[in-house]
């Protein structure tokens, strides 16, 4: 490896930004690694987050380095993007914990969801049963436009009767079928 210890800051920068040099990236990095991560453990107090704030911010370095235009001193760029990093790090982990709470007050409020399953597996056989029930005719009309969600007109066409035969079909089957399960919500 070459000797960069002593090379400035900004010379090992256009090594990097103009050579594609990884000497001149790796003394960067090993000068500033530890200062970084200080400065993002400092805010955080977590080491695996720091780590990672620092390290993403390497990796787009390099990956970035053709681009890069730093105008002012290295140490500034560097620790001015840990802190923006840092914030975006914090406000994220807010969303997140807010969604999380949020989550949990959902689901505490719906936990009975066994029972709700039970009562609605019931509902629907209840309604399956009555279904059946109905006048040829009916039933079939209910079941093309319910299950199979085709339209009045559809249903007019394939079993060719006037749309309003079609409606009064469907107004009829509903209309047994809430009778029939009036019982079931009292």
């Amino acid at each position: 490896m070459k000797g960069l210890n002593g090379i400035l800051d900004r010379e090992l920068l256009n090594m990097l930004i103009n050579e594609d040099d990884k000497f001149a990236f790796s003394e960067l990095y090993n000068r500033y690694w530890d200062k970084l991560f200080g400065a993002a453990y400092k805010r955080l107090k977590s080491v695996e987050a720091a780590e990672e704030i620092v390290q993403d911010l390497f990796t787009d370095i390099w990956l970035r380095r053709r681009e890069l235009n730093i105008k002012s001193d290295l140490p500034v760029y560097l620790f001015s993007a840990v802190k923006y990093r840092v914030i975006n790090y914090v406000h994220k982990q807010a969303v997140k914990n807010s969604f999380e709470v949020k989550g949990a007050i959902v689901y505490s409020e719906l936990d009975n969801s066994t029972e709700e399953t039970v009562i609605a597996n019931d509902l629907r056989n209840r309604i399956e049963r009555n279904v059946q029930l109905l006048p040829d005719k009916c039933r079939e009309v209910y079941q093309l436009s319910r299950d199979h969600y085709q339209s009045n007109k559809d249903i007019a066409k394939q079993l060719s009767i006037s749309e309003k035969t079609v409606e009064n079909q469907i107004t009829k089957a509903l209309k047994r079928l809430r009778t029939s399960l009036n019982t079931f919500f009292l």
